[in-house]
């Protein structure tokens, strides 16, 4: 049960935004075993003067197109599963909406099991 929120600079055409959550909806299910309808994601536009990175850190050249994704789920992946899903997401969103490797930037948050109500005031994995 991922969460993923995406930050990104404003002026991004609708089709490009639908093509992120696509992208990433997919790489979920090839790599961490996410169930069909599992899709639960914001996008935060942000202007220039709000949207701050590191241009070279790690010596990665990244560009105003960089994307931030912070994805929330459970603590039950492998490392190999993790690195997979990496990997994919960046070669996804490469080839939609054409987001250049270097720009791709993610962050996995692993909570318990636990933490989690998808609704109706029930720990549904408790």
């Amino acid at each position: 049960m991922p969460l993923l929120h995406i930050s990104l600079r404003a002026g991004k055409p609708d089709t490009y935004r639908q093509a992120i959550f696509d992208s990433l909806y997919r790489a979920l299910r090839e790599t961490f075993d996410v169930p069909e309808d599992d899709q639960f994601m914001t996008i935060t536009e942000h202007d220039a003067a709000n949207f701050r990175y590191g241009a070279s850190y790690l010596g990665i050249a990244r560009s105003d197109d960089l994307v931030f994704i912070q994805i929330t789920a459970n603590n039950t992946r492998t490392v190999e599963q993790k690195k997979a899903l990496f990997r994919r997401i960046a070669e996804l969103l490469g080839e939609s909406p054409g987001i250049r490797p270097e720009d791709v930037f993610v962050n996995l948050v692993e909570v318990a099991k636990e933490n989690w109500s998808l609704g109706l005031g029930l720990a549904q994995y408790a």
